[in-house]
């Protein structure tokens, strides 16, 4: 198996891309599709102030480090979400790769913020874990890069995530997310600009680039993930590409192309309704954001959360 670009000894093959690369070619290869991602969807620009959401595992690792060598100004940003020794470790992956490479991480710890885990929360709302924790991490991560003066938030969603939950809102035919799903959402009122530069990379790559860049990650799934019908639909796609490799890729970079922009409207109409949590002050279109929701159902509950407010009624979205 020889290198496409060198033919050298080749150490990673693409299927989809029908080529074989050596290490060497292969982490520019890694990078030129970001780069190629960042410039198709005008996500950043030389000179932005960029805050990257890190959970310790690959994904989040990998383009912090592919950001940082492409001459970007680039944080990162750790949330302890108390999953007990799994959110440990997490913080211990991203902390080692922050300090092994000079960069600073905005680690947020529960107790010195909302007082809320993901498991208390889940308990109490009765609801599967994921919930919470999107919940969560989208309201830190918005609150964090606005506080902070970032231009740009970046998280490590692969090809194999927007694929998987595109996949999952068009069986459900949940168009206001599909309307979302975006590689790019816009900057407005009390959001910053949220951007996704591995779209045009999988999973597999990701950790093939780090292990030839020597980047440590935490492995394991996130034990609260378990049943996620998240991971089913990865399982359903990773089938299809083994019988049709590119398959991932056109699904997801075809709706980007011709059908994204039929369902912005009823997203972008769903923004027009948005007012100021009663609570927080966050964008949100009822009275109470749902983070601040969620964190008075814990309270009220027993928890140990840090601020206690009456839930509105349950039909309302908040942000």
């Amino acid at each position: 198996m020889k290198c496409r670009v060198c033919r050298g000894p080749a150490v990673v093959d693409l299927r989809q891309h029908n080529a074989n690369f050596c290490p060497d070619h292969f982490v520019k290869f890694c990078r030129d599709q970001v780069v190629k991602a960042i410039d198709e969807h005008h996500m950043m620009v030389e000179g932005d102030r960029v805050l990257v959401a890190v959970s310790g595992g690959k994904d989040s690792l990998a383009v912090w480090d592919i950001l940082v060598d492409l001459g970007y100004e680039a944080d990162g940003l750790c949330i302890h979400l108390g999953i007990g020794d799994y959110s440990t470790s997490s913080a211990r992956y991203a902390r080692d790769f922050a300090q092994s490479r000079g960069l600073t991480l905005r680690e947020v710890p529960r107790a010195d913020d909302h007082g809320m885990t993901v498991p208390e929360a889940a308990r109490v709302t009765r609801r599967v874990p994921c919930s919470a924790c999107g919940t969560s991490k989208r309201h830190i991560f918005d609150r964090v890069a606005l506080e902070g003066g970032y231009d740009v938030l970046v998280t490590g969603h692969n090809l194999d995530d927007e694929a998987a939950v595109l996949f999952g809102n068009v069986i459900r035919w949940q168009t206001d997310y599909i309307g979302r799903q975006r590689p790019v959402l816009e900057a407005r009122e009390g959001f910053p600009r949220k951007v996704k530069p591995l779209v045009r990379l999988g999973e597999r790559e990701m950790a093939a680039y780090c292990i030839i860049r020597g980047i440590d990650y935490i492995v394991e799934e996130c034990p609260m993930a378990t049943g996620n019908s998240h991971l089913q639909f990865k399982e359903l796609l990773n089938a299809l590409e083994v019988e049709s490799p590119g398959t991932k890729h056109d699904f997801y970079h075809g709706f980007l192309r011709r059908a994204s922009t039929r369902f912005a409207a009823e997203t972008d109409a769903g923004a027009d309704g948005l007012g100021e949590c009663a609570s927080c002050g966050a964008p949100t279109t009822a009275e109470v954001c749902a983070f601040c929701r969620l964190v008075a159902r814990v309270a009220n509950a027993g928890g140990d959360a840090q601020v206690s407010i009456t839930a509105p009624g349950s039909g309302a979205h908040g942000g």
